[in-house]
């Protein structure tokens, strides 16, 4: 989620997160729990940007983990996980983390960087790969496995309920599955990090650039690249002819991977015609493609409502926490202002939209307020996967 670019920025960092120790103890006064709360908070942040940070705030409240491997069944398939354990910790509790859109799975280094942190502060952590998702595919398909994800933690772990934490596109998927009859009993809360509210509406971003808000106006964004490459590796046979669009997944695989000289030695292989279009995805000219984009996106109808929160949070009855960064140009920041709308009444426990994060790394320039705000959502998170543990 959290990624730290150099040594200067790691640095700036260190003192910023220490600045905020003070601040939150000269704040918080003599009210001891709230201070440790913070004080923790704090530091799983710290963590998850730098996994090997020293010094007193990277280190309270930590202890020993151990790792494990294994496969579980859900919806009728095997999936791979992986279970971080705090050790010396009796009940800790207990939270499902879903890695976003990427081939790498529960390998993805942020991914591991966030199970890591968390676990190193007490809580028990299920990583589970999701077929689909690690191959840019975001369908309903997914909330099955999220579901029976959360049935296994709560078999390891002895928990009466667990936490479900989802980055990007999982998120959403992670909301509509806590509303899910088959799975409601299962979670404890939901926390949805850069998450999407309606899978078209993101998707109309990606063609137009274009950002519908909950008020009806209109904000313009550059959308990031990766998205109209997602679009296109969903489906490109609407954009290839039949003979080429087998080569042209592959390509776009290559090209999703950032393996760049693979990327072009398949598009080499494409037929004239074939080569002209992909060349405008290698380019980032995608505008020449939107019409194509926006049409697909009703054509596919069926295939996003499924996975999208929206019109799909009726039966939510857990605590839900949202967080998204307010440059995300991934899932824009509006999504989140949609979510508000769409969780049921008295469900949102916490929401913020944060310059300090994107979509997948620190903010550049956060001011002390920023990084306060910050904490105190992690805190409140926290403490509410604390009340379904020994903690």
């Amino acid at each position: 989620m959290f990624a730290v670019r150099s040594p200067a920025t790691r640095s700036r960092r260190r003192k910023i997160f220490a600045l905020v120790c003070a601040a939150i103890v000269v704040l918080a006064g003599v009210a001891y729990r709230p201070v440790t709360h913070h004080l923790r908070a704090a530091s799983v942040l710290i963590r998850i940007g730098q996994p090997d940070a020293q010094g007193f705030l990277a280190n309270y409240g930590t202890n020993p983990i151990t790792t494990e491997d294994f496969t579980f069944t859900a919806d009728g398939a095997p999936v791979r996980a992986r279970m971080y354990v705090p050790t010396g910790i009796e009940r800790p509790p207990a939270i499902v983390i879903l890695h976003g859109v990427h081939h790498l799975g529960i390998e993805e280094p942020r991914l591991k960087n966030f199970a890591r942190a968390m676990a190193t502060h007490g809580y028990e952590i299920l990583t589970p790969e999701l077929p689909g998702i690690d191959d840019y595919h975001v369908t309903g398909a997914s909330v099955a496995v999220i579901g029976d994800a959360a049935k296994e933690l709560k078999r390891r772990s002895g928990a009466g309920r667990v936490g479900v934490l989802g980055l990007s596109f999982s998120g959403g998927l992670a909301l509509v599955a806590a509303a899910d009859p088959r799975y409601a009993g299962d979670f404890a809360f939901v926390t949805a990090v850069g998450a999407h509210d309606d899978m078209a509406r993101v998707l109309r971003f990606f063609a137009t650039n274009e950002v519908l808000l909950p008020s009806g106006a209109i904000e313009k964004m550059q959308a990031h690249e990766y998205g109209p490459l997602v679009v296109v590796y969903s489906h490109p046979e609407e954009f290839f002819t039949a003979a080429d669009a087998p080569t042209a997944r592959l390509t776009l695989r290559y090209l999703l991977w950032e393996d760049l000289a693979r990327a072009h030695a398949e598009a080499a292989r494409l037929s004239p015609e074939g080569r002209r279009r992909m060349q405008l995805l290698f380019e980032h000219h995608t505008e020449t493609l939107a019409p194509v984009l926006l049409a697909n996106i009703d054509k596919y109808k069926s295939e996003y409502e499924p996975a999208s929160p929206h019109g799909n949070l009726a039966g939510l009855r857990v605590p839900v926490f949202l967080l998204h960064g307010a440059a995300d140009n991934v899932i824009p920041p509006a999504e989140t202002l949609w979510l508000e709308r769409d969780v049921p009444a008295g469900m949102l426990r916490a929401a913020l939209i944060s310059p300090v994060v994107s979509h997948v790394e620190l903010g550049r320039n956060p001011t002390l307020r920023d990084e306060l705000n910050l904490v105190h959502w992690m805190s409140a998170m926290l403490d509410e996967a604390d009340a379904h543990g020994s903690r």
